[in-house]
């Protein structure tokens, strides 16, 4: 709870990934990775409860093992390949009883994501007067430095703007995936956690890692076991 406010954490797993099969529950660094981010919000100060939303049973069985709850089964049509991202997610908290004053959602692929982020995101959105908070990480390659190409292959830059050296370049940050914090209401009414009135919490590379990929869940392995 923040400010009497009541905090859910609703983390989505889906049985059927395609590519990193069954990635939710595969082992890193000696856990399932679902593991990692139900540790991780059951650490934190402000979150009151902890639920899963999964179609697979075997997700099912294993997110309980780690304190996980898991009230319900997520329906078919929700779980499918094109199923947006925000989907479950507002099925969740729809389902959930009693309504919850603010949402947290946490994805699984997130598995470095700390306690300490989701705390972080939450008391930025509260202190913050805002309706949403979402983690951002500066991304290794500048847009500024990147172009398209037209059908003769020419170079066009993506952005507007010269710059000599990196030094030059203005910040930019890309959504890590990791943390993502809304008003309840809000959030129904938006469906989604992206507004203009959406604040960003900066979280660093090494904590940033989304994976997507066997090398993503690679580098994650390596950097949690060590």
């Amino acid at each position: 709870m923040i400010d009497e406010r009541r905090v859910l954490a609703i983390i989505p797993a889906r049985g059927g990934s395609k590519g990193v099969p069954r990635k939710n529950i595969r082992d890193v660094a000696g856990k399932p990775l679902i593991a990692w981010t139900i540790t991780a919000a059951k650490k934190s100060r402000y979150v009151d409860r902890v639920v899963v939303s999964t179609d697979d049973l075997e997700i099912a069985e294993v997110a309980a093992r780690y304190g996980g709850e898991v009230p319900f089964l997520r329906p078919a049509e929700l779980a499918r390949d094109d199923t947006p991202g925000i989907a479950p997610v507002l099925h969740a908290v729809e389902t959930v009883t009693p309504a919850y004053e603010v949402i947290v959602l946490l994805q699984p692929t997130s598995p470095l994501r700390s306690a300490a982020d989701i705390d972080s995101a939450i008391r930025t959105m509260v202190d913050g007067g805002a309706k949403a908070c979402v983690s951002v990480v500066e991304p290794d390659k500048s847009p500024y430095w990147m172009y398209s190409l037209d059908g003769a292959g020419r170079m066009k830059p993506l952005l507007e703007g010269e710059y000599a050296c990196r030094q030059e370049i203005p910040a930019v940050y890309a959504l890590n995936g990791a943390v993502y914090v809304a008003e309840r209401r809000w959030l129904l009414e938006n469906r989604g956690f992206m507004g203009e009135e959406t604040l960003a919490y900066v979280m660093p590379k090494e904590r940033s890692v989304d994976i997507d990929t066997e090398t993503d869940l690679f580098i994650a392995n390596q950097l949690l076991t060590r």
